[in-house]
């Protein structure tokens, strides 16, 4: 995919070494289609990172897509300079009375903290009711997933005993769902987190679905809405060495971290990691690109704000 991003974004560089085609907004404005707008709100610390990781998904197509990464405005970030958030990213003053095709909310390291707690919660929450007015689809990942389930549907967190950290076997339950063709019968999603949502909870709240759950790491997607919202509770976005890098540096501060369960080869951390869920991580990208924001999103993006809820065709 021709994917329009801001000059001078680190990750394009990076990109183009990996061979993913990404296309400045000069060449971008020369080309007279609409593009698909999908704009990002980015939590993650590490913010060039998280950017690069979602461009390589969102390039794996023949659309154009023009991205546009939202920051909070309730929340200093520390890990990523004044100067790169000027330049790369929009407040969401600036854009609340746009219209974008699709939304990606990341996660974010405040899981432990009740959602009441967090600083920017108010905001989120108003970001939140805001996409369900004028996105066509949103994908909330791994913190964002329990948070708007939370918010949406009163499905709240449990924290878990011990970080659920590696990568984990998925199962699909219905095979003819627009979001899987192509996936094989199982799947692998990374996943880093200190807390889950419970298949009790969920099924308990009125219009959720769950798409896919793992034996070992539990519920992996829901749906709400026929695919206006999708929940991602661990990061089919990650690069090879992201859980690694966790890794080592909860090893470097002491925490008690365990190595990361089917990761490395022979699970050995002096051994190089082993790459099993790229493929499907590409295919689930693609996939909601082109069945639930494409095919679903209207020309005229103002007429966003009138659509229901989607009626994928399972056929």
């Amino acid at each position: 995919m021709p994917v329009n991003i801001p000059n001078n974004l680190p990750a394009i560089e990076i990109l183009k070494k990996e061979n993913i085609f990404v296309m400045s907004e000069l060449r971008a404005n020369m080309q007279d289609i609409r593009p698909l707008r999908v704009l990002i709100l980015n939590l993650m610390p590490i913010k060039i990172t998280t950017e690069t990781d979602l461009i390589r998904l969102l390039s794996n197509n023949p659309l154009q897509v023009e991205i546009d990464f939202l920051k909070l405005e309730t929340h200093i970030s520390k890990n990523t300079s004044e100067e790169h958030l000027l330049m790369f990213y929009k407040n969401f003053s600036e854009i609340k009375e746009d219209y974008y095709d699709g939304m990606i909310i990341t996660g974010a390291p405040v899981e432990l903290l009740k959602y009441e707690e967090v600083n920017y919660w108010p905001e989120i929450s108003s970001i939140f009711d805001w996409a369900r007015t004028h996105v066509t689809s949103t994908l909330y990942i791994c913190w964002a997933a329990q948070a708007a389930l939370y918010h949406f549907y009163g499905v709240d967190k449990h924290v878990l005993s011990e970080k659920m950290f590696g990568v984990f076997k998925h199962s699909i339950h219905n095979k003819k769902f627009p979001l899987f063709r192509g996936f094989d019968d199982e799947f692998y999603i990374p996943h880093s987190r200190h807390t889950e949502v419970t298949r009790e909870d969920i099924l308990k709240a009125k219009d959720l679905t769950i798409l896919s759950e793992s034996d070992d790491s539990g519920v992996g997607i829901v749906m709400s809405r026929g695919g206006r919202e999708f929940y991602l509770t661990g990061h089919s976005e990650y690069a090879p060495y992201t859980l690694h890098n966790e890794y080592a540096r909860d090893v470097e501060k002491g925490l008690p971290i365990k190595v990361p369960i089917n990761y490395y080869k022979n699970d050995n951390p002096n051994n190089a990691p082993v790459m099993r869920w790229a493929g499907h991580g590409n295919l689930l990208f693609n996939n909601w690109l082109n069945y639930f924001v494409y095919q679903e999103t209207p020309y005229d993006k103002t007429q966003i704000k009138n659509l229901g809820n989607i009626q994928p065709i399972t056929e």
